[in-house]
């Protein structure tokens, strides 16, 4: 589901060590690297879309805790069919933290599920499951303020 960052990430962060773990003192955990991305929605699942996300499967959203993902949020632009959402990823590895997402099978049935609803932007993509390409197409930021 989650793309890659198009833009520098905002935060800083040291790449892992070997042998290092997530606790290891040398790694500096990001200060927060905000993430954009869209994707459209099939307009005849608007309602089932917005069923099933009132009612996030309990394994999803720990495996996004988990996964070190905050401040998530989906948005439904209804005219042009846009789904945008937005996260901050807050770990040590985002591409590490997003394969241990896809290798959750709750995540992946999740994800087939949802993916139905929806039509990648991105050329070639397939699905949420494979990654690469990605099924969201990341949104690059242009501006931002506290």
């Amino acid at each position: 589901m989650w793309s890659k960052p198009s833009s520098p990430s905002t935060g800083t962060s040291s790449p892992p060590q070997p042998g290092a773990n997530q606790r290891d003192s040398t790694r500096q955990r990001t200060s927060g690297k905000r993430v954009a991305q869209i994707v459209k929605l099939k307009p005849e699942f608007v309602a089932k879309y917005k069923e099933v996300h009132a009612a996030v499967w309990p394994e999803v959203l720990q495996q996004i805790k988990v996964c070190n993902i905050r401040d998530y949020s989906i948005f439904h632009e209804p005219d042009s069919g846009i789904l945008f959402a937005t996260f901050k990823y807050v770990g040590y590895d985002y591409e590490g933290d997003m394969e241990r997402m896809r290798e959750n099978p709750k995540v992946r049935e999740w994800w087939a599920m949802t993916d139905g609803f929806q039509e990648s932007l991105v050329p070639g993509a397939k699905n949420s499951e494979s990654g690469d390409p990605s099924w969201w197409k990341g949104v690059e930021e242009v501006f931002y303020t506290t």
